[in-house]
């Protein structure tokens, strides 16, 4: 299953987290310091929450969760074939997991990501925390 990612900058993780569980109606999937996401079924949507107050704007940027790496890399073969270019990362370490993507801006320079994850990790890199996991 394919899902719509949503990552929003936030001022107050704990007040974001209380008000995105009631508009959904669940509960947070991971918590981690300055880090949540919520994996919603109805619609389909994986929100994450990027503590970052001095952010701009309140998107960080969009994505699409995917099943598999094998998804993943179609993915960015055929963006590349339609003359996108694409960023691969593969067993990169970002928002407490190891995940394999494929990164594309849109003329806009909204940043998109195609990813799955392969496992979760306990701690965040220094490196994702300097660039909040975006290329």
């Amino acid at each position: 299953m394919s899902r719509i990612q949503l990552a929003l900058n936030v001022a107050n993780l704990d007040e974001a987290v209380a008000f995105y569980a009631a508009l959904f109606q669940t509960n947070v999937a991971k918590i981690k310091p300055g880090y949540a996401n919520f994996s919603i079924d109805d619609p389909p949507l994986k929100l994450v929450l990027i503590e970052n107050a001095q952010s701009q704007s309140p998107l960080n940027h969009l994505g699409v969760e995917v099943a598999s790496t094998n998804e993943v890399a179609l993915t960015g073969s055929r963006l590349s074939m339609q003359g996108i270019d694409t960023t691969n990362q593969d067993s990169v370490t970002c928002c407490y997991a190891v995940q394999d993507k494929v990164w594309v801006h849109a003329p806009d320079d909204l940043s998109w990501e195609f990813y799955t994850v392969l496992a979760d990790v306990p701690a965040i890199s220094t490196k994702e925390a300097d660039s909040i996991c975006c290329i």
